[in-house]
């Protein structure tokens, strides 16, 4: 997508004696976690070392290898770099939608300029965080995606690639989504558009909540880029992708397609 002009704006000439202002946008990056404690640790660090500034909040689903209790003791501790460690626990595995939309609404609430979404695994690897925050200066909406120019995935075998492929084309179909990577969780929002949503209205609680997410901050006008990242599978700890789930997201994509194309 190309970037947008802006128009510059017109400052007047006033003297100030105040000290100088840090006046970059203030940035939550989130990350749901369950069963994380062989990832979180390191990951926390190093977002920090390539975006020292950000907070960084953990949703965590009542662990029960200790991952939440790690988080509670990390935040304790004094920030060394600006950025604050923080954690909100829920009862248990709810879904990453929810987990997702609990992260929106504690930015909405804790007034963040930004919100970004990541995987907790480093799948989402932290070094693409700086080009992912830059693309926020001409979008609403900035995606780390795996299929635009110099994107891609690691070692996935061609099944997996052909069915990714297959979603990604059947939810821009059916929604009308122009970004190539609808699917992937990889996301930075600007946290005055997400003011704009009914999350009440929102139906996905798993994976088509990247879809639906998309398609309805479309329909608010939302500008959204893409920057290029390589996903990596994790190295340790356990995958949670779930089948079933996976297919109910499939028809949920098809229920917002009838209400895209239909008004159904």
């Amino acid at each position: 997508m190309p970037a947008l002009a802006v128009a510059p704006e017109t400052v007047p000439q006033a003297r100030d004696n105040s000290p100088p202002r840090d006046c970059s946008p203030r940035t939550l990056v989130t990350v749901a976690t369950y069963n994380e404690i062989e990832n979180l640790p390191a990951l926390v660090d190093a977002i920090w070392r390539e975006v020292p500034a950000v907070d960084i909040l953990v949703i965590d689903d009542n662990s029960p290898d200790g991952t939440g209790r790690w988080c509670d003791e990390r935040a304790a501790e004094a920030s060394t770099g600006g950025g604050h460690l923080l954690c909100v626990h829920r009862a248990g595995k709810l879904g990453l939608g929810t987990a997702t939309i609990a992260a929106m609404q504690y930015a909405i609430e804790h007034g963040y300029d930004q919100v970004l979404n990541m995987d907790a695994d480093f799948s989402h690897h932290p070094r693409y965080l700086p080009a992912l925050l830059a693309a926020m200066e001409q979008a609403d909406v900035a995606i780390g995606s795996r299929y635009c120019p110099g994107g891609g995935t690691k070692d996935w075998p061609w099944k997996r690639r052909m069915m990714s492929w297959g979603v990604n084309t059947y939810a821009r179909c059916l929604l009308g989504l122009r970004p190539r990577d609808t699917s992937g969780a990889f996301r930075c929002y600007r946290v005055s558009l997400l003011k704009k949503l009914d999350f009440a209205a929102i139906k996905s609680r798993g994976y088509s909540f990247q879809e639906e997410i998309l398609w309805r901050l479309k329909r608010l006008g939302a500008r959204m880029v893409e920057t290029p990242i390589v996903f990596a599978d994790r190295e340790r700890g356990v995958s949670k992708i779930d089948r079933s789930e996976a297919l109910a997201a499939l028809w949920i994509i098809f229920r917002l397609g009838l209400t895209n194309w239909l008004g159904i």
